[in-house]
């Protein structure tokens, strides 16, 4: 079974690990080495300023990066953020609605992989960018 295989079978059964289902983040669409993630940002993930906080866009782009390496590899293998830089590129909100965390993957070896990823509303305005580096390790 390859990592694209485990993602199909998850999208199949719609499984959900318990942070996704928490922040209502789905996974919408797994290839090779490209994965696409939905949620629809509310009140639940505001900050004090009143806006959908960082941390929202950055588990859905954290997400899009690690499961683009996974779906890649040729085994299900952990996929271990080692480095994440992102950047915000526009403030979203409750009235945002349903927003898509594209991941694609840079380049992947047999330890290291880097992958990308944008993250779009409805009308495809970027709302904000990531890459990552990613530790490939065998499962125990």
């Amino acid at each position: 079974m390859t990592g694209l295989d485990e993602l199909r079978a998850m999208i199949a059964i719609g499984k959900r690990p318990p942070m996704m289902e928490l922040l209502g983040i789905s996974l919408l669409e797994a290839e090779a080495g490209r994965v696409v993630f939905g949620a629809t940002p509310d009140r639940s993930v505001y900050n004090p300023q009143g806006i959908v906080h960082g941390g929202f866009a950055a588990t859905l782009l954290d997400s899009a990066c690690g499961i683009a390496a996974f779906s890649a590899t040729r085994k299900p293998q952990d996929c271990i953020t080692l480095e994440l830089k992102i950047a915000y590129h526009r403030a979203m909100n409750e009235n945002t609605g349903p927003v898509r965390a594209i991941g694609t993957v840079v380049s992947i070896g047999k330890r290291v992989a880097h992958t990308e990823a944008r993250l779009v509303d409805a009308q495809d305005r970027l709302c904000a960018t990531a890459t990552s580096t990613l530790l490939l390790s065998d499962r125990a």
